[in-house]
This record gives structure tokens, C-alpha cells and sequence, in this order.
């Protein structure tokens, strides 16, 4: 069991989680939100989760990406804890769990009004389902061509803010790609920054990382890129809501949507750091506190909002 927990990386889960919370808190902003809706869409988001990282110890396992020269924990087949065959199962058992969970999420939020809505999101889950499997997984796996940063952006920002803002409101609005693109533009970062770190072994493997592909300090360039660009796309988000929250400009709860920016000072610190690292493998430092960032900023954003 312990094996099992470590090869769940349980860690990884917060950051997949942000993206969730901001939905709910931008529908509770709006007075949609609902309680069952929210635990389901976590729960399934989890199981995502945990799906991802069982079949990307999976594939890089047997693709031999992970070796001795891999940073950071070790993986599960790696390091002989589970076997391939073992892990092969935990990945199937994993599905029809991630899938149950999901059809349970849909139908509690679209039947018996919104027959046609619920086939769409089986749909977009079944896609989520694949995109978690052949980011390593398969002949012709996108992570290793330098496509992981597209689909976690899709996938981590607009799908899980967006897609779970819809099961409350049953409506989508355009403006709220600004924050969906803000989650999805952090949860990158995390990924650039797990390549950043893994670039001299992914080389050796041939996995062609988007990191990989721009070269160690053009990927830093990137990272502050990816790191500054929430706060200006979220910002922008309250000024076209302005009216909606600002009641007078000299009351103090008018600045609580802005209460988001407390994070540009540790997000700075943060981007300095990682800026002026010069060996891979000391990145694997900024991994968690640029992960715990992501989920703070999604929550700070989201109550700013909603409180």
C-alpha cells in the first residue's frame, strides 16, 4: 500500500485541484454553487490525478526515461517497488474508477433537464481519461514531442475551471478564460519546471520536452513568462467586472478581489530564484512551493470573489 501511495504522488494533487476550486468559487461568486457538484468534480479530478501519474511512471518506466540520472523522487517501476504488469492493472482499475466517478458527477449535475449536456461531458471526460494515458503511454506519447505544455494548459485550465464552472451555471461565458487561462498558465509552469529539471536526462532519452527544445535558459525566460502572466490576465478579468464588485472606492471590501496580488511578492522571490539557478537538478527546490503557489492563487483569486 505504501507503494501504491507513493506512486499516486500525492503531492501533485493540490495543483490539479486548483483549477476545481476556482470553478466552484467563481460559481458560488455567482450564486450557483453546489455542494454535491463540488466534492464529485473533486473526486474525479483526483482520480485524473492519480491516473496521469500511475501511467507516466508506466511509460517512462518502460521507455527507460527513468534511470539513474532522473531527479527527484524515485518512480514506482524505476525502482522495482511495482511491477510493470502490476502498475499496468493499478492504470485499468484506475480508469473504471476515474470513469464512475465521472458519469456519477454528470448525472447528479445534467439529468433528467440536460440530456444533451451530459453526453458532451462524457465525451470531454473520456478525452481527459486519454489525455492522461498518452502523455507517456503509446508509440507516439505527445509528452515526449514537446506537446505536454498545450495539453496541460487545455486540460488543467480551461477544461477543469471552465468545464466545472458549467456543471453549476450550465452557462459559459467568454471572460472567464481570463482566470481558466491564468490556473492553466501556472499548472505549465510546474510541468516547464519539472522539464527544466529533468532536461539533461530527457535529452539522453530522447523525450523532446518543449524545455528541451528551447534550451536550458530560453526555458527559464519561459518560466517567468508563464509565472507573471496570471496576475496581468486576472487583473484585466476584475476590470471588466469592476462594476459588480466595486460598491465605493474608498471601502476596503471593494479591494478584496484584488486580494490575489499578495501572492506577487513570494511569486517574485519565487521567479528570482529559479531565474538564477544554474544546475538542473537544484530546480527540483522550487517543484512544491511553485506548485502550493498555483492552488493559492486560484483560492486567493476565487474568495476574493465570492467572500
Amino acid at each position: 500500500m505504501k507503494n501504491w501511495i507513493e506512486a499516486a504522488r500525492l503531492r501533485t494533487l493540490p495543483l490539479s485541484l486548483s483549477g476545481i476550486i476556482l470553478g466552484g468559487l467563481l460559481a458560488k461568486w455567482k450564486g450557483d454553487f453546489d455542494g454535491i457538484i463540488f466534492g464529485l468534480s473533486c473526486l474525479t479530478t483526483i482520480l485524473f490525478q492519480i491516473l496521469s501519474n500511475f501511467a507516466n511512471d508506466y511509460g517512462d518506466g518502460t521507455k527507460g526515461t527513468d534511470n539513474e540520472l532522473r531527479v527527484g523522487p524515485a518512480r514506482a517501476i524505476q525502482s522495482g517497488a511495482i511491477s510493470q504488469s502490476a502498475m499496468f492493472q493499478g492504470i485499468v482499475i484506475t480508469i473504471i474508477l476515474s470513469l464512475f466517478s465521472s458519469v456519477a458527477l454528470l448525472w447528479y449535475a445534467f439529468i433528467p433537464t440536460y440530456k444533451k449536456e451530459f453526453f458532451i461531458f462524457i465525451g470531454l471526460g473520456i478525452a481527459c481519461v486519454l489525455a492522461a494515458i498518452f502523455y507517456t503511454m503509446g508509440k507516439k506519447p505527445y509528452g515526449y514531442m514537446g506537446l505536454g505544455d498545450v495539453f496541460v494548459f487545455i486540460f488543467f485550465g480551461w477544461v477543469s475551471v471552465l468545464g466545472s464552472d458549467f456543471l453549476y451555471s450550465k452557462t459559459f461565458t467568454w471572460d472567464n478564460l481570463l482566470p481558466a487561462s491564468a490556473v492553466g498558465l501556472f499548472s505549465v509552469a510546474v510541468l516547464n519546471l519539472n522539464n527544466m529539471r529533468d532536461i539533461n536526462s530527457d535529452k539522453i532519452s530522447n523525450k523532446k520536452t518543449l524545455a528541451l527544445r528551447l534550451g536550458y535558459q530560453n526555458a527559464k525566460y519561459y518560466q517567468m513568462v508563464l509565472m507573471n502572466l496570471p496576475f496581468i490576465l486576472c487583473l484585466i478579468f476584475l476590470l471588466i467586472h469592476q462594476n459588480e464588485f466595486i460598491v465605493k472606492l474608498e471601502s476596503w471590501s471593494s479591494l478584496k478581489p484584488f486580494l490575489f496580488f499578495i501572492l506577487f511578492i513570494p511569486n517574485t522571490i519565487l521567479r528570482r530564484k529559479i531565474l538564477y539557478t544554474k544546475n538542473p537538478k537544484d530546480l527540483d527546490l522550487y517543484m512544491k512551493p511553485t506548485a502550493l503557489l498555483a492552488l493559492f492563487f486560484a483560492v486567493f483569486f476565487g474568495m476574493g470573489l465570492s467572500l
